[in-house]
């Protein structure tokens, strides 16, 4: 099927943007989808994100900061995730402003304001470049959109949605959540309130989440095609568990089990509960999606001291803003009730900024600008935060097992002590700390570290001796190119990335305004 395309040879490769009625409609999931259903007919695919704002991010193997959904989505692919595929990463430090992550690299914080009054139209021509770099390397980029390309009090500066669509000339599908309700609405007026010449690219809608029989919503489909003009290429229904990495929405309730936790019941005699904080500005909270595809491990994100009562397991996670999250840890009791546990034995593990408020000083002139700031001094660890952020890809060796990691952090480590070394970190007592994100998903590490978790904590669990993460990876991301491929128009999406857009697309009024 790849001889269809036209990347070889210098050509220009086919494309298509997945946009959304709303954020968190599924264009990620949609995205990785057809990128996983492409990559299985033999086409050289690649995924795109001209602009994310996201906390979960990935380091590359050229040492390059991108968005986390984005390496889910390479991996779909079949390819190696680069900062091609994600060249603008917007990581909030508050509510007003972000760290701007350009190709790769943190190049200083920008207002919300700041950032749509200018420096987002100047990176238009960095973004195409990019896009067309992807194209003429492979067959196919399937480009995914953000927020609604409706933000009509955004369209002058953007270049993520229509402006990118315009700027790349290439087609652009509508994903609508169906299970929020007013998908009809949601589909109708996004056309209409896009301008004539945004409009003349928008060649489609994908509905998602569909509970029920798809009859009944036929008619519906019918009319909204008599009202704008473009069919529905597909009908996906609700799954549940897909388990991929998001880019900026929790997936758990506050207080809530992550809702990807393995259902089978453990293979030892009793489960192992995790309390992981769910602290401000949580970032990479994926870390803990290793232990939750364990049989017989819960995982919960708390944020009150008693909930850490009955777990085996508390888990401070990375933040963007540790010291932030250190004062949120003291004013919630958090703090005293780590401390309590340590005293009494019972397992402690912080991941990147989890790991810097577990230490016993923080010197930060760069994130907070708090200056000294003591930490919780459960780990003989001095903190102090550089300017220029670390970004890694290490492997090594922990409890007697192979493991790898990425590691992406302003603050530097100074260990002065501990019973042992621990990825770079250290432990004490019943206290790990790291700066490694990722590294549970090291099978042999994780089982042996559930071992010593399980024995501190004195509870009969039993790691299950076969649990691949890789592989349960794998099959979630195939389950995604199944949904493309058996409910999904697939020779229309063909047509579409191929041929870019269809001829004579009616405007829906009343336009932009």
């Amino acid at each position: 099927m790849n001889g269809r395309f036209k990347a070889s040879g210098g050509a220009v490769g086919g494309g298509l943007l997945v946009a959304g009625t709303t954020s968190d409609a599924g264009k990620s999931v949609v995205t990785a989808g057809i990128c996983r259903w492409l990559a299985r007919q033999g086409v050289r695919v690649a995924p795109f994100k001209a602009q994310n704002m996201s906390l979960n991010s990935f380091v590359t193997r050229e040492g390059a900061e991108i968005g986390r959904a984005q390496a889910m989505q390479a991996a779909a692919a079949r390819v190696e995730p680069t900062a091609l595929m994600n060249p603008v990463l917007l990581k909030p430090g508050s509510d007003r402003s972000s760290q701007v992550v350009l190709l790769g690299k943190a190049v200083g914080e920008l207002s919300a304001r700041g950032y749509h009054a200018g420096r987002q139209e100047q990176l238009l021509g960095t973004v195409t470049d990019c896009l067309q770099e992807l194209r003429r390397t492979h067959d196919a980029v399937i480009c995914e959109g953000a927020g609604s390309p409706a933000e009509i009090n955004l369209r002058r500066t953007d270049i993520v949605n229509m402006g990118l669509a315009r700027a790349a000339r290439i087609p652009v599908m509508v994903v609508g959540d169906i299970d929020r309700g007013g998908v009809f609405a949601s589909f109708f007026g996004t056309t209409a309130l896009l301008s004539k010449e945004d409009q003349a690219l928008v060649a489609g809608y994908l509905v998602n989440k569909f509970r029920g029989d798809v009859t009944l919503l036929e008619p519906g489909l019918e009319m909204l095609r008599g009202l704008t003009g473009r069919q529905t290429l597909g009908v996906l229904p609700f799954s549940h568990g897909l388990g991929i990495d998001e880019e900026d929405g929790l997936r758990v309730s506050l207080r809530g089990a992550v809702r990807e936790s393995v259902v089978a019941p453990p293979h030892g005699a009793e489960v192992l509960r995790v309390a992981v904080a769910a602290v401000p500005l949580m970032s990479n909270f994926t870390d803990v999606d290793a232990l939750a595809a364990e049989p017989g491990v819960v995982v919960r994100f708390v944020d009150r001291a008693e909930e850490l009562a009955d777990a085996d397991l508390v888990v401070l996670p990375g933040t963007r803003g540790t010291v932030r999250a250190l004062e949120w840890l003291r004013e919630r009791g958090l703090a005293d009730a780590v401390a309590r546990r340590a005293a009494e034995g019972r397992p402690v593990l912080g991941i990147c900024g989890g790991y810097q408020m577990l230490g016993e000083r923080i010197e930060d002139d760069v994130e907070s600008k708090a200056g000294t700031v003591d930490g919780l001094g459960l780990l003989p660890v001095r903190v102090r935060f550089a300017a220029e952020k670390t970004l890694a890809r290490p492997v090594g060796e922990a409890l007697g097992e192979p493991v790898a990691g990425y590691e992406i952090h302003h603050g530097v480590a100074e260990v002065t002590g501990g019973d042992e070394e621990f990825l770079d970190g250290c432990r004490a007592g019943s206290v790990w700390g790291t700066h490694w994100h990722g590294s549970l998903e090291s099978d042999s590490f994780r089982r042996a570290f559930l071992r010593r978790v399980a024995a501190d904590a004195g509870r009969a669990f039993v790691p299950a001796p076969d649990t691949g993460f890789a592989t349960l990876r794998e099959e979630q991301l195939d389950r995604l190119g199944d949904l493309i491929e058996e409910h999904a128009d697939t020779a229309a999406l063909l047509r579409l990335i191929e041929e870019g857009v269809p001829e004579g697309l009616p405007f829906v009024p009343p336009g932009a305004p």
